[in-house]
């Protein structure tokens, strides 16, 4: 098999990065934007002794589980694997990425596995949820300002004035903002030659209220008349409350800098979340789907019948989306939060709230655990993807909390933590709950309720 060569393929899964996946001469061959049981005519772009690389030239036979993608530039845009994908199989595909990595990587028994496993939460609206949207900018060939998302594997971008998977409330204002960053002849950012001054922009809408901060990165604070544009943008768009400027100066992929300044309006926007306010950036970190980050607060309420005796601890707390309303419902809640700004608004929110049961701590969950001269009776955790530090799994075996919550984005770093904390049978899983906050798309959330073993 070489480069080029056109192979005739049975698309039989699909593979955790979304990619479908097929063999031919014992090789796995890896095809983008394919369904389980269709059949096509593949051309192989990279090949390796066990496994190929290969794209679509013809769909033969399309699979029952395919569909009509949402979005007109599916086929090329990276921001989405799933669209072809018809949500049932979606579901099904992302409910057996939890239970494979539980067995493979976990090394549980299936028998184990399968009776802890419940079947996934499904999204009420597998569209236009997202919450958050951030676009990187380009210049088309006749100087035009683009902004979209770069097609898999590549940066080459394809621009978009519309996206399925957003809130619906956020696309009116795509090509306007590219309209209006052309008409300042600001110079959009060349990644290659590290010149220019516009990167991004990023639209965060609260769901529940329908207010809208625009936030643009840069590469340096001054953007000629970006004051007076601010202002045009809050009276153009009553909804927008606040215009920000995030400045990244650095030669890197991280999409926003450290330091950001409210150019018009307000810092922030106001959102409602389990029937509390929340103050949100543009940079801090909220669940893109809030409606399902609601459905997961009530699955972890529901399992834990809450007495409002208990101590939790709320490690990876962020801006305290779970440990507020959790605190309602307990003694005493602890914060642990790597992110001082995160931290610093997990408290202003807990105080604009009337919350006074929390104690917060700024620093690493591996150095603070550790320190707490308090024995909790639920740590809850919410790594980000690499999952907890090896100290922190170390530290939870020797507090030996009665119960853990481990929500994972995740779940191969879900299934080799569940494994370390499971070792010598230490703990034991009592439901393991997959949700879906990410239609469209192969990534699936996991909440794993732990016990330790008596």
């Amino acid at each position: 098999m070489q480069q080029g060569q056109k192979i005739d393929l049975e698309i039989t899964d699909l593979a955790d990065s979304g990619d479908g996946v097929g063999r031919y001469e014992n090789l796995a061959i890896f095809v983008p934007d394919t369904v389980p049981g269709d059949r096509i005519t593949a051309k192989l772009t990279f090949v390796k002794p066990t496994f190929a690389h290969a794209s679509i030239e013809k769909v033969n036979d399309p699979s029952p589980h395919r569909v009509r993608p949402n979005c007109i530039v599916a086929d090329k845009c990276g921001g989405c694997q799933w669209q072809a994908v018809s949500y049932d199989y979606q579901l099904q595909s992302k409910q057996n990425q939890v239970v494979q990595a539980l067995r493979r990587i976990g090394g549980f028994e299936p028998d184990r596995i399968d009776a802890a496993i419940q079947p996934i939460l499904a999204a009420a609206a597998p569209l236009h949820y997202r919450n958050k949207a951030t676009f990187p900018l380009a210049v088309d060939p006749d100087g035009k300002v683009r902004a979209g998302y770069y097609q898999k594997g590549s940066h080459k971008l394809i621009n978009l004035n519309q996206c399925p998977v957003q809130d619906d409330r956020l696309n009116p204002l795509l090509a306007e903002i590219k309209r209006d960053i052309q008409k300042r002849g600001w110079q959009i950012y060349d990644e290659q030659n590290h010149t220019g001054l516009m990167r991004h922009f990023s639209l965060r809408i609260g769901r529940h209220t329908g207010e809208i901060l625009l936030t643009l990165i840069a590469t340096e604070w001054e953007l000629p008349h970006l004051d007076k544009q601010a202002e045009l943008w809050l009276k153009e768009y009553p909804e927008i409350v606040g215009v920000l400027l995030n400045r990244n100066p650095d030669r890197t992929n991280t999409i926003f800098g450290k330091d950001t300044r409210c150019i018009a309006g307000k810092d922030y926007l106001e959102e409602k979340f389990a029937g509390l306010g929340f103050r949100l950036r543009g940079d801090t970190f909220f669940q893109v789907y809030t409606e399902q980050a609601e459905a997961m607060l009530v699955a972890i309420q529901s399992e834990l019948n809450l007495q409002g005796t208990e101590v939790l601890i709320d490690a990876y707390a962020g801006i305290g989306a779970l440990t507020l309303p959790l605190a309602e419902q307990v003694k005493q809640a602890i914060s642990i939060e790597s992110q001082p700004q995160a931290s610093s608004q997990a408290a202003l929110n807990a105080q604009l709230n009337g919350i006074t049961n929390i104690d917060f701590h700024t620093g690493t969950v591996e150095t603070v655990l550790p320190t707490l001269e308090i024995q909790p009776d639920i740590v809850l955790l919410d790594p980000p993807r690499k999952g907890c530090h090896p100290d922190a799994i170390e530290s939870l075996l020797k507090i030996r909390s009665p119960r853990l919550v481990y929500i994972s984005c995740n779940p191969a770093t879900l299934a080799r933590d569940l494994k370390l904390l499971c070792i010598d049978g230490a703990y034991q899983i009592d439901r393991i709950q997959p949700i879906d906050f990410f239609p469209q798309t192969s990534h699936v959330e996991s909440i794993a309720f732990l016990s330790l073993k008596s």
